[in-house]
């Protein structure tokens, strides 16, 4: 089967299920926004999860928060199986065979609500030593670990660090995928005093293959401008710069002017700074794909147009290199009831009909790139 990425219709939230050609499904974040106090999100993530995956016991081979704040956790303790508690274990929930997440999530302490279930969960599963991935090995999750009279080493199997691919996918495999770790970085992590979500969060490249082709996706989190710096610089120290290549971007950030440049959003377009400007135009493709998932880009004084993301002068510059290269720019919330479906064909990427587009960027009926 074709694998495909559906980016769902948040808000300024997060939630991507990828469908892996053997059928696995794999969701990254899990924000169900509509039921949010007060939120005019009409979109029902639970359901739309379920019927795809058809009728109870529900089960999901991978779920993966890439950082807890709620806009990627909304509803996580409504919604899943949980293991270390009794009470998230009713029989209409979704299963979670394995639960990947920052170590961060792990040691950050005062979290509440769904942060904490997150938090919780990843806990029970790294202790019990199995269910579970956790990203990077800082000294911090060592000393963690300790305190629970265990070691880095006892848990190696659950640990995957930033320039390591996931176990348990390969291209050669059923499910023609692998994922290459791109954050958290441990020694920043060591280098920094205090846990930073969004800095020590989960990106990915994954990397699909349908018959003779290569399509990359670069998924990014809430990560700024001097993290993404910090990634490029340490794939091109190694040699990897093949894992920063990408035909489909899912976006920083809610397409914030700080995942380009942290220190200067720019009056009407956002200058990059070097190595984020190398990463957005050096290795995206001809006719790739960018999809923000944000509310609408405001216009030029609105009231949307203030502090928070998406930013127009972040939107701007992306729609400016897109244009360049035939590409796409996709704005979730464009479409505020249908998801942005990508599918991977040998071909490269291709949009769906349905999916939301910007006026101006590439066709959304053809395979977007082939050579």
């Amino acid at each position: 089967m074709t694998a495909t990425i559906d980016v769902f219709p948040l808000g300024n939230a997060d939630t991507s299920r990828l469908t892996l050609a053997d059928g696995q499904r794999i969701l990254f974040d899990f924000a169900d926004m509509g039921r949010s106090d007060g939120s005019d999100i009409e979109f029902d993530l639970e359901k739309a999860i379920k019927d795809d995956l058809g009728s109870a016991p529900y089960k999901l081979p991978v779920v993966c928060i890439t950082h807890v704040d709620d806009d990627h956790c909304h509803g996580f303790g409504d919604v899943f199986w949980l293991q270390h508690a009794k009470k998230y274990q009713d029989v209409d929930r979704i299963k979670i065979e394995e639960l990947w997440v920052p170590a961060a999530a792990i040691l950050e302490e005062g979290l509440t609500r769904d942060s904490r279930l997150v938090r919780e969960e990843a806990k029970y599963r790294l202790l019990e030593g199995k269910g579970i991935r956790v990203f990077s090995s800082p000294k911090i999750l060592e000393d963690w670990l300790a305190t629970k009279g265990l070691t880095l080493a006892s848990r190696k199997n659950c640990i995957v660090n930033a320039g390591q691919t996931i176990p348990g996918f390969s291209t050669d495999g059923s499910e023609k995928v692998e994922f290459f770790v791109h954050c958290p970085l441990s020694w920043v992590q060591d280098d920094d005093d205090e846990i930073n979500r969004n800095e020590h969060s989960v990106v990915v490249q994954a990397t699909f293959v349908e018959g003779s082709r290569k399509t990359r996706a670069l998924l990014g989190s809430d990560v700024n401008s001097d993290t993404l710096t910090q990634i490029v610089k340490s794939t091109i120290r190694h040699g990897n710069e093949d894992r920063l290549e990408w035909d489909l971007l899912k976006l920083f950030h809610h397409c914030s002017y700080k995942a380009l440049n942290v220190n200067d959003r720019g009056m009407d377009k956002t200058s990059p700074v070097a190595e984020v400007k190398w990463l957005v135009e050096d290795q995206g493709k001809d006719r790739s794909i960018i999809v923000s998932s944000s509310k609408k880009i405001p216009t030029k004084g609105s009231k949307e147009d203030d502090k928070q993301p998406p930013h127009r002068q972040a939107s701007a510059y992306y729609r400016s290199v897109q244009n360049k290269r035939s590409g796409d720019f996709v704005v979730s919330m464009d479409k505020p009831k249908k998801p942005a479906k990508i599918s991977i064909t040998a071909f490269g990427v291709s949009l769906a009909l349905s999916s939301p587009a910007v006026a101006g960027s590439g066709s959304t009926s053809k395979p977007v790139r082939s050579g």
